[in-house]
């Protein structure tokens, strides 16, 4: 019985030999057998498109009733009118502003806070405490004190959406810079490297997995935050005309401030992982 078995083995190791593409061949069959397998063409519309589907045909069958969730097609004619009347541009234009602003202070304020404390152990032991308390306080539980600080006005809603997006751009791009490997320290050290070269050949490309995973974090907790701070004392945005609509229960306008809240948050992160897969295209993952 062992004699058969290694009759096997050295025919196998032969036919190996003899084709040195097979193994590889192998391993890539293999890969795709395990692996989540070839990526669907438009495959993340898949789930939006079901829940669209079953949305229709609940409110086609009167399951969904309208007062209390309005049908696909009358939130498209109600978004159609009010695209036409021009409210819906303003307002999406007012809560972008708001956003992005917000985001941009928040990235640079986790950035630079992130390379600091990832590059020192003094700015570690002085930065990387308060950001985790803050991280366990939400930043909306500090809308009360922003208000009495920076009132009710613009700067109040920039700086809680700038507050909801730091803290992830620190976790993560701090994580990115703790886990390098210590080879390409040592490396850097060997060939003489200068600390400016050392952090743009080293520090960065190994931090840059960390910083886009806590940027798609980080977008998804702006819109979160531009969500809450849109009803206080506003007086334009998605979030106002969601206000408005709830007043004099119109349910059609605020389905369409949903989705357009919905849609802004996807085009976002799409954007992320767009530049995430051109800059890190290096990298061999199940993604494909």
């Amino acid at each position: 019985m062992s004699t058969d078995l290694g009759r096997e083995r050295l025919s196998l190791a032969r036919t190996t030999k003899a084709a040195p593409g097979a193994g590889n061949a192998g391993r890539r069959v293999a890969r795709r057998r395990l692996g989540p397998g070839r990526p669907i063409p438009y495959g993340r519309a898949l789930g939006p498109l079901l829940l669209l589907a079953v949305w229709s045909a609940g409110s086609a069958t009167g399951l969904i009733d309208e007062r209390n969730l309005s049908a696909p097609w009358t939130v498209v004619t109600t978004a159609g009118d009010l695209i036409a009347d021009g409210r819906l541009q303003s307002n999406v234009w007012t809560s972008t502003e708001r956003a992005l602003s917000g985001l941009a202070y928040g990235t640079a304020a986790g950035l630079v806070l992130a390379l600091i404390a990832g590059l020192s152990r003094l700015g570690e032991g002085v930065i990387d405490g308060p950001v985790q308390i803050k991280r366990g306080i939400p930043s909306l539980a500090l809308i009360p004190l922003l208000i009495l600080w920076f009132g009710i006005g613009e700067s109040m809603k920039v700086i809680t959406i700038a507050l909801g997006a730091f803290v992830p751009v620190y976790i993560h791009t701090h994580n990115g810079l703790r886990t390098i490997d210590s080879r390409y320290v040592e490396l850097a050290e060997t060939l003489g490297l200068s600390r400016p070269r050392f952090l743009l050949h080293i520090v960065l490309p190994g931090a840059l997995p960390g910083f886009l995973l806590g940027m798609r974090f980080a977008v998804t907790a702006a819109w979160l935050a531009l969500a809450v701070v849109e009803q206080v004392n506003a007086t334009s945005g998605i979030g106002y005309m969601m206000g408005l609509a709830r007043t004099y229960g119109q349910t059609d306008i605020i389905i369409v401030g949903l989705v357009v809240y919905g849609l802004l948050g996807l085009l976002s992160d799409g954007l992320v992982r767009l530049v995430e897969r051109k800059v890190l295209s290096w990298r061999r993952t199940l993604a494909g």
